[in-house]
């Protein structure tokens, strides 16, 4: 399931909330040769992860016995006929849209005949596609759906549920409406290119004479930088432009959930974006949006330093101490934890500039900033090798400048991150970015592959502050100054592995101008 899919499931869901009802989870299960027990899981975890739970879980499968029939019914009621005809024959016979169709010969059979049929089909005689159940509308109607469609088809497979006992399966058009009007379904949502089936859907239900389910439409949102197509995301899978169908690049509810977005955000997007009758492009960077909202609120702050450049405290002395910062400023109970401070310790290496033009307020010779949540220091001394590479800073510290405690009345502008470097923990971080260099792949000439990110992926190492050792599957935090992280899957002792969830700020915008 992808982020078109929790759009729906938020509507559904998110409607029986708001009104009085339930909503019902329902699998179509009517082609058992792509059914899984594994997909079933797969689906209700997802819902449950975005905060959905339903009243009752159905699988168009329970019905089956039901429309058997129903399509009995309609056999009895001259509404319906088996046909002897290819599938290339029918093709032939169906029209187009601006031709008629033709009847089948078939389609003259007696009730009986049609009912003998349809029973020798259920029970195992006839080879698969050798013949189907139509429903007896109209050959020349406008709507080329209601041209005598199909109801049942002959598929000898064993079934995830039902094992062997059926051997003939209803379309997905002949289930649906009519699962709806057993479950008693007052809203039947679907997307946009089920208008046409409404017609069917709706004739069904009128020919059988059952309970007045109704189907209601509404627009996909396409996002940009992004494809939802299951083909194309297979595509991806399978030639190994991704790792899976987890992969933090993949718009999959699994893929967003590994990379660290939360079940509010998606849902405050989804709520945002609205329902409409017309197909629209999203910015993903409103996906982003809610997403920081979110997660400025709940993640844990942590410093990590990508790019170390060790700084010496020359009048620091001791072993050191143990200082205390919030976990999460917007947080009222979110807490302190314990930082250590020493003699050495790292900063990032675009922290420093050996000439800084004005109104730098980062590290300098001879500048001073705050480290966050310890001291204040000045660069005194910078060390290069003998190829005249900065190897370290000899910074000095003032005592009375410890935060919380800050009584030298020293004001700086800067404020950096930092870790000790006595007890720094290294960890690999993977900065994810946009799949897609371009809003519509698959709007472009050429393979929509052709347009992958080269930089979607960078692996860095960074030297973190002990704290997230402790960290967990699906923990989120903020990397004060860099960004929002989370903890992956493929963390071992050895290794902790963190992905990027999104920026502080949008910056894709700001570069692609």
């Amino acid at each position: 399931m992808h982020i078109g899919h929790a759009s729906s499931i938020c509507l559904n869901f998110g409607l029986t909330q708001k009104y009085p009802g339930y909503t019902n989870l329902r699998f179509d299960d009517t082609n058992p040769v792509t059914e899984e027990t594994e997909f079933v899981d797969s689906i209700k975890d997802d819902v449950r992860w975005l905060g959905f739970e339903w009243k009752n879980e159905r699988f168009a499968s329970d019905y089956f016995d039901n429309l058997y029939a129903f399509a009995l019914k309609l056999i009895d009621n001259g509404l319906a006929y088996v046909d002897d005809s290819t599938a290339e024959e029918m093709a032939v016979l169906k029209g187009t849209p601006t031709e008629p169709g033709k009847d089948s010969i078939y389609r003259t059979r007696s009730i009986q005949e049609n009912k003998d049929l349809f029973i020798q089909m259920k029970n195992g005689e006839f080879a698969d596609g050798s013949r189907t159940l139509r429903a007896k509308i109209d050959m020349q109607h406008i709507n080329m759906l209601m041209r005598d469609p199909i109801l049942y088809r002959i598929k000898h497979a064993h079934h995830h549920r039902t094992g062997d006992k059926w051997c003939i399966y209803p379309m997905y058009d002949f289930a649906h409406g009519q699962s709806d009007s057993i479950e008693e379904v007052t809203h039947s949502i679907c997307t946009m290119e089920f208008v046409p089936h409404r017609e069917l859907y709706d004739w069904l239900i009128k020919s059988l004479e059952i309970y007045p389910s109704h189907q209601y439409e509404f627009a996909r949102r396409n996002i940009n930088y992004t494809v939802t197509s299951k083909r194309k995301l297979l595509q991806l899978v399978t030639e190994k432009h991704v790792t899976g169908w987890d992969d933090p690049r993949m718009p999959t509810i699994s893929g967003l959930r590994r990379r660290g977005y939360t079940p509010k955000s998606i849902r405050d997007f989804c709520d945002r974006i609205g329902v409409a009758k017309r197909d629209n492009m999203v910015d993903v960077g409103l996906l982003e949006f809610c997403l920081r909202e979110d997660l400025n609120k709940i993640a844990l702050r942590r410093m990590v330093v990508f790019d170390p450049i060790k700084v010496i405290i020359t009048n620091y002395e001791g072993n050191g101490e143990i200082l205390h910062s919030e976990n999460n400023p917007e947080d009222e109970n979110g807490g302190l934890r314990d930082i250590s401070f020493s003699k050495e310790i790292y900063i990032e290496s675009n922290d420093f500039m050996e000439v800084a033009p004005k109104k730098y307020f980062r590290l300098a010779p001879g500048q001073m900033v705050r480290l966050k949540s310890a001291y204040i220091i000045k660069c005194d001394e910078v060390i290069k090798d003998a190829g005249g590479n900065i190897t370290e800073l000899h910074c000095s510290y003032i005592p009375e400048s410890k935060s919380g405690s800050d009584t030298s009345e020293i004001k700086v502008k800067g404020t950096l991150h930092w870790v000790n470097a006595a007890d720094a923990v290294e960890v690999e971080v993977r900065e994810y970015d946009r799949l897609f260099k371009v809003e519509d792949p698959t709007d472009e000439e050429g393979d929509f592959k052709d347009y992958i990110n080269p930089d979607s992926l960078k692996v860095v190492t960074g030297f973190a502050e002990p704290a997230l050792k402790e960290a967990k599957l699906e923990d989120r935090f903020q990397f004060i100054r860099k960004g929002y992280y989370c903890f992956d899957k493929e963390s071992t002792d050895d290794k902790l592995v963190f992905n990027r969830t999104v920026g502080l700020k949008d910056s894709w915008a700001k570069a692609s101008k």
